[in-house]
């Protein structure tokens, strides 16, 4: 007779809920959420496991590896479909969720969700803490310029570089004021070079990966874009059309949405070269508005990244650049 369990995981202690075949209860418990304590429950059950079910969240990578690695069939199911399937109980605790999951891996009425790669999410991860340290920053900036508003002194639109010459500027005749200017700028400086630092790493991860180098090749798309969309996608086999990516993305992921979106920006405004996908996206943004010609790019831009990397195809400029290649 097959078992299976339902995991509900928190950062304290894991809810365990095993059944059998009939999807009758065969033992409950609670453990600490360590992936070396739940492999040693399993084991010490006695039980052989069908299939292991927990929802995504931050910790599931984590389990899920620790769980695989020592033989046990850990799945990882979305978190919408669980909800879905137990938002009929009347009583939602730590416990019914359990054995809920339980139920789910026993009927296989859900949809595994893809556990990434270590090395992908070392890579999501640097480009996580480089977005942070960015987002950050312009909060302190931001709040800067609050500060200096409120004595009725404007900033306006300096670039960065000039930016703490110009808030020095402004609060020169206010002592206080500009006490607290310089520590905020101490603060905005060491976040720049932190930025610069990250972003350096992320330039060197992108150097010694083949995939990301091919996909620079798009135009638009530079190193950040080609490190978010390869940490993003991790496996291309696991979408079965390249357009699938593109939906994909367009409703999960914000890293690699943002970056392609970033990307397509770059495309229609800073690139020179003639592409048939410049063409189209330009053609789109004069019928529905520049906006919208960037959200069209980047959600084509996804799907084309998807097809050469796949693939191992190059990037096709289109007949016009050809062309013009050949003429030249």
């Amino acid at each position: 007779m097959g078992y299976f369990a339902g995991l509900d995981v928190s950062l304290e202690e894991t809810a365990i809920c095993i059944i059998d075949g009939a999807g009758h209860i065969v033992r409950e418990a609670r453990a600490a959420g360590e992936p070396e304590v739940l492999v040693a429950f399993f084991r010490a059950s006695g039980m052989e496991m069908d299939r292991v079910g927990l929802e995504a969240c931050s910790l599931t990578a984590w389990l899920h590896a620790g769980l695989t690695e020592a033989g046990i069939p850990a799945i990882c199911i979305e978190t919408r479909q669980a909800k879905a399937a137990m938002g009929a109980m009347p009583n939602r605790t730590d416990r019914n969720d359990a054995s809920g999951i339980a139920q789910i891996m026993r009927t296989g009425w859900y949809r595994a969700v893809h556990v990434k790669s270590p090395s992908c999410r070392s890579r999501r991860a640097l480009l996580t803490a480089r977005r942070m340290v960015l987002n950050k920053r312009r909060d302190v900036e931001n709040g800067i310029c609050a500060l200096v508003r409120e004595v009725g002194l404007k900033v306006g639109t300096p670039n960065r570089k000039d930016f703490p010459a110009r808030i020095r500027a402004l609060a020169a005749d206010d002592p206080v004021l500009t006490s607290l200017a310089e520590s905020l700028l101490a603060v905005v400086e060491v976040m720049t070079r932190e930025v610069e630092r990250l972003t350096k790493r992320v330039i060197d991860e992108v150097r010694i990966e083949p995939k990301c180098r091919r996909l620079m090749t798009v135009p638009g798309v530079g190193p950040l874009t080609a490190l978010a969309f390869r940490a993003t996608i991790d496996r291309p086999d696991r979408f079965r059309r390249s357009r699938d990516v593109g939906a994909h993305l367009g409703c999960g992921d914000e890293l690699a949405r943002t970056a392609l979106y970033e990307a397509a920006h770059s495309l229609l405004i800073r690139s020179k070269k003639w592409s048939a996908l410049r063409a189209w996206g330009m053609n789109v943004a004069k019928r529905r508005g520049m906006a919208r010609a960037r959200v069209a790019v980047a959600r084509k831009l996804a799907v084309i990244l998807h097809r050469m990397w796949a693939d191992d195809s190059e990037f096709r400029w289109g007949k016009h650049a050809l062309a013009l290649t050949a003429a030249a």
